[in-house]
């Protein structure tokens, strides 16, 4: 039989005939009101969770995974105020409707219902999702979150303090707020909880401002594995720099009293808590999971026993605040109530186009103060009082040095983190001095975590700042490449625009460098992050490119609250000469702080028609090579720098391309899953006429030592291509 009818079909019963659980009397500190209102709020959870399976099994609801069990959450939303961001564990609805009564105005029920049915009408995630989340309620959707969103929560709670020392244009948050994320036992285990949990108390231990609470709701199993006992209180109770609370979840009073004095010690002393629930799991993991095919069914029917309505029912009949008939009445007139409401949600439409579906790819563009640019006065105390160096070529380097400290003197609300970015200037040396000119508040040296990094910069970007994290080498994104993938790009999506992110991410990556850490210093793969839709991946190979370039990067950030992507080729940030030594025919004289390349604005060297490159990064310095042996074979030959690798730029290369006879594509990337085969499908798709050939990387990795570029295209690779394909055609 339906376990969710058993217990629906206990609690009727058990309180019809006063048959309800032992356990503690209730504590001092909630009222009656709150009391009864906090049971409403449970029954609520629990209405919906039936209704939404019964939506699901007439074809009205198309996901469920059900709060049974954790109704305890509506007294952590009691404890807290609405305006503290909560990140929720995807069992949290309880929380969620709890905290809507704290807010006037709130359809909460109806709200609910709607995104369980997907209707485009779900003020949520306009129909692409059942989600937990409320703009109004300071909840930002999740989806079936396992611990992804827990970095993110610690960015938020840094971004307080932050926020009290350098206010951003478009702060969201209360300046005395904390921040609080909830996850499931098995959850703890994860790698990005773990290093989430880590970070809060390496931060708390330096005695940096962090007021996150954490929550963990243990019903001591993930889906069919159980957690060992004990092992959540073990492995949190003596964790440095947070502070250990512990709750009785089925007990709605002391479940409030623990919760009030964890929140409490997080807000005045603005460290870190760990409040840990424990909770019973009804019903089984999610949709049409049956635990007994995995629990003994004495274990399942233990868990029912406890239910934590019933708890509440006795708890509130010995606090005199409410009789089990009243509860019972209570509990009918919801389920009815919420049967009906989801007749209605059921009967509203749903996105039927793939341009609804994506309408939300992309954030909405927002209103930003403008500026004039940084002062002349705060440049030359930056720079050192002596801006003629400013004249004179320099490597791409130093201008992303300068063209960061232009921004960071215009924009008080940007942000730069990551690994030795401070003190040490970046392993290459493209942070130096920063920290000296903006101090730690906003040069911050991060711990060596790449989820932790990513996950600042999420948290802060909540919070109206403009973050840049690093990223060592691109390899490196491969340990946290989800915090892009799964929260940053997707929080648009699943907000219908209504919560935004917006960063640039530097990573210093691609091949070409000499003799220094093999595949995993040089990394010349960008299919993990190509894939990602209403990601921009921006890709400098001059200086001057550069710095015009991450002004844009910061535009899109700031003022269209897009998630970026700078990439930035290692191997030409000492780059000087091009030809010969000391040549210097690869610096750049550093822009004016005006001067700026826009989204999609490709780069096009020269006017040739017979051959036409297209490329980028190290591809546009190794094209540049070729030039002199082109034209003395008879070629006439363009190069195109795409600069902007996605969105792919088709108008501009179109148009860069035209009365070209042949395009040739450079690409250092892979031959599987590089740009070059979006490129080649463009342009054949353009004209399968065209006369279109490919030089890429091969499927390798790439080795240390002489024999670094073996794999990677080379001068004479390019020369070859360039002559076979222009004399296959004539």
């Amino acid at each position: 039989m339906d376990r969710a009818q058993i217990v629906h079909e206990n609690f009727l019963s058990r309180v019809a005939k006063g048959d309800l659980p032992n356990g503690a009397p209730p504590q001092a500190g909630l009222s009656a009101t709150d009391a009864v209102s906090l049971l409403r709020s449970q029954v609520l959870s629990r209405a919906l969770d039936r209704t939404s399976r019964t939506m699901q099994k007439a074809g009205q609801g198309f996901y469920t995974i059900g709060s049974s069990g954790h109704e305890g959450m509506a007294a952590v939303a009691h404890a807290l105020r609405p305006t503290d961001i909560a990140f929720l564990h995807y069992r949290d609805a309880a929380f969620q409707i709890a905290r809507a009564e704290q807010v006037p105005g709130q359809q909460i029920a109806w709200d609910m219902l709607l995104s369980f049915a997907c209707s485009k009408e779900d003020p949520t995630s306009g129909g692409r999702h059942k989600v937990l989340g409320s703009k109004a309620l300071y909840i930002p959707p999740q989806t079936s979150t396992i611990a992804s969103h827990l970095p993110k929560a610690v960015g938020a709670a840094y971004s307080l303090g932050a926020a009290r020392r350098h206010d951003p244009e478009h702060r969201e948050l209360p300046e005395d707020g904390i921040a609080m994320c909830s996850f499931g036992d098995a959850s703890a285990n994860h790698s990005t909880a773990q290093g989430a949990i880590n970070t809060a108390g390496w931060t708390s231990v330096q005695s940096t401002p962090l007021p996150l609470l954490f929550v963990c709701e243990d019903n001591g199993i993930g889906i069919s594995v159980k957690t060992p006992k004990g092992w959540i209180q073990a492995s949190m109770e003596h964790r440095p720099g947070i502070k250990y609370f512990q709750a009785n979840g089925l007990d709605l009073y002391e479940t409030y009293a623990i919760a009030r004095q964890a929140a409490d010690y997080v807000r005045t002393r603005r460290k870190p808590a760990f409040l840990h629930l424990k909770t019973v799991r009804l019903y089984g993991h999610a949709g049409a999971d049956v635990p007994t095919t995995y629990l003994r069914k004495s274990e399942v029917e233990a868990d029912e026993a406890n239910d934590p309505l019933l708890h509440s029912v006795r708890l509130l009949d010995q606090a005199a605040a409410l009789s089990p008939d009243q509860a019972l009445k209570i509990y009918e007139q919801t389920c009815a109530r919420t049967d009906r409401i989801a007749a209605e949600a059921a009967t509203r439409p749903h996105l039927t186009t793939a341009q609804e579906v994506m309408a939300s790819l992309v954030p909405p563009k927002r209103d930003c103060t403008p500026t004039n640019g940084p002062s002349a006065e705060a440049r030359s105390k930056a720079f050192g009082g002596d801006l003629r160096v400013m004249d004179d070529p320099q490597p791409m380097s130093r201008l992303i040095n300068w063209a960061l400290t232009d921004l960071m003197l215009e924009h008080g609300e940007i942000v730069c983190m990551g690994e030795d970015v401070g003190r040490k200037g970046g392993v290459y040396g493209v942070t130096q001095k920063l920290q000296q000119r903006f101090g730690p508040d906003r040069v911050v040296d991060t711990l060596l975590d790449e989820q932790s990094i990513l996950g600042l910069a999420i948290g802060m970007a909540h919070n109206g700042f403009i973050p840049i994290p690093e990223i060592q080498f691109l390899a490196y994104l491969h340990n946290a490449e989800d915090q892009i993938r799964g929260e940053a790009a997707t929080l648009p999506f699943f907000s219908n625009g209504q919560f935004t992110n917006p960063m640039v991410l530097r990573i210093a990556g691609l091949g070409y460098q000499k003799g220094f850490g093999g595949h995993f210093h040089n990394d010349n793969s960008l299919a993990v992050l190509r894939d990602i839709p209403g990601v921009i991946i921006a890709c400098p190979s001059t200086g001057s490119d550069a710095a015009q370039m991450l002004r844009e990067c910061i535009r899109l950030a700031r003022e269209e609250q897009r998630v970026v992507v700078f990439l930035e080729p290692i191997a030409l940030y000492p780059m000087r000469d091009l030809h010969q030594p000391q040549d210097g025919g690869w610096m750049t004289t550093y822009p004016s702080p005006d001067q700026r390349v826009a989204l999609g604005e490709v780069g096009v060297h020269g006017d040739g028609t017979d051959l036409a490159i297209v490329t980028y990064g190290n591809g546009h310095y190794l094209s540049q090579q070729t030039l002199q042996q082109l034209h003395a074979a008879g070629l006439n030959t363009r190069i195109i720098d795409m600069r902007w690798l996605a969105p792919l730029p088709v108008d501009a290369l179109r148009q860069a391309t035209e009365g070209c006879k042949h395009v040739l594509i450079v690409d250092e990337c892979r031959q599987t899953g590089s740009q070059s085969e979006a490129l080649m499908t463009f342009f054949c798709e353009e004209d399968a006429r065209n006369s279109v050939a490919r030089v890429v990387a091969e499927d390798s990795f790439i080795a240390t030592g002489p024999a670094y570029a073996a794999p990677l295209p080379s001068k004479d690779d390019i020369v070859s291509a360039a002559i076979a394909l222009t004399r296959a055609k004539t």
